[in-house]
C-alpha cells in the first residue's frame, strides 16, 4: 500500500494550516508550521505570492482534508462515490463518510494523541468494536456502537501515557465517552454545525465534478 514516509510537517506547511498531524507537539512552540509557516521548497515564497487558480483552490481543499484524516486518493474519491449515492447533502455526506472511520472516531475519544498513532494502534488489534476485536481504520461505524480498548492493551505503557495526555482533550458532542472504562460510544451522526468549519467540502465536490 502506498504511503507517505516524509516529514509530517511539511504536509501542514504545504497545505498553509495546522493539521495537528503530530498529536501534542503541535500544541507546543516546537511545531514546525509555527515556526516556518511557508511553503516548503526552494521556490516556496514566490508560490505563496502567486494567485491560485480555481483548479488550485480546489485541490487544496480536497488534500487538505484527505492529509487530515491521512486517508489514499483512492479510498477518497470512494467516499465521494459513496456520497454522491445517498440522499441530502453530497458534502455532508462526505464527512459522515471520513467522520465515521474508527481511527477517526477512536482519535475524536481521546484514545490517541493524533489520528496516526490511533490508526497504527487499530491495526495492530488493541480496540474493540461492540465487544468484538477490530482491527481495520476504515471499518465504518454507526449511531449505537461502543469502542473500548481491550483490556490486555490498557496496561501497555505507551498507551497509558498517550491516555494521561489527552485527558483533558474534550470529546466531540456527538460522542459519549467513559474515561474511567476506556470506552465510548458513538451516539449519533454529527450535524454540519459540529464538523471543522474551515473544511470547504463544496470545493471537493467541485473538484470531483469537473
Amino acid at each position: 500500500m502506498a504511503r507517505y514516509t516524509g516529514s509530517v510537517c511539511r504536509i501542514c506547511r504545504r497545505e498553509g494550516d495546522q493539521l495537528f498531524l503530530k498529536g501534542a507537539r503541535c500544541f507546543t512552540e516546537k511545531c514546525a508550521f509555527k515556526r516556518r509557516a511557508t511553503v516548503p521548497g526552494q521556490h516556496g515564497p514566490e508560490q505563496m505570492r502567486k494567485k491560485p487558480t480555481g483548479y488550485e483552490v480546489q485541490l487544496r481543499a480536497k488534500q487538505k482534508v484527505r492529509k487530515t484524516y491521512g486517508i489514499l486518493e483512492s479510498q477518497f474519491r470512494k467516499y465521494y462515490e459513496a456520497a454522491t449515492r445517498k440522499d441530502g447533502n453530497t458534502g455532508v455526506n462526505l464527512l459522515h463518510q471520513i467522520e465515521t472511520r474508527l481511527d477517526n472516531v477512536a482519535y475524536r475519544m481521546g484514545f490517541g494523541l493524533s489520528r496516526a498513532q490511533t490508526r497504527m494502534w487499530v491495526t495492530q488489534g488493541h480496540f474493540n468494536v461492540n465487544g468484538k476485536a477490530c482491527n481495520i481504520p476504515s471499518y465504518q461505524l454507526r449511531p449505537g456502537d461502543t469502542i473500548s480498548i481491550r483490556e490486555n492493551s490498557k496496561v501497555k505503557p505507551q498507551i497509558k501515557d498517550a491516555l494521561e495526555i489527552t485527558s483533558s482533550r474534550e470529546a466531540s458532542s456527538w460522542l459519549a465517552v467513559d474515561r474511567e472504562k476506556l470506552s465510548g460510544t458513538f451516539t449519533a451522526l454529527p450535524e454540519r454545525s459540529q464538523l471543522d468549519p474551515k473544511i470547504q467540502e463544496h470545493l471537493i465536490i467541485e473538484f470531483y465534478s469537473r
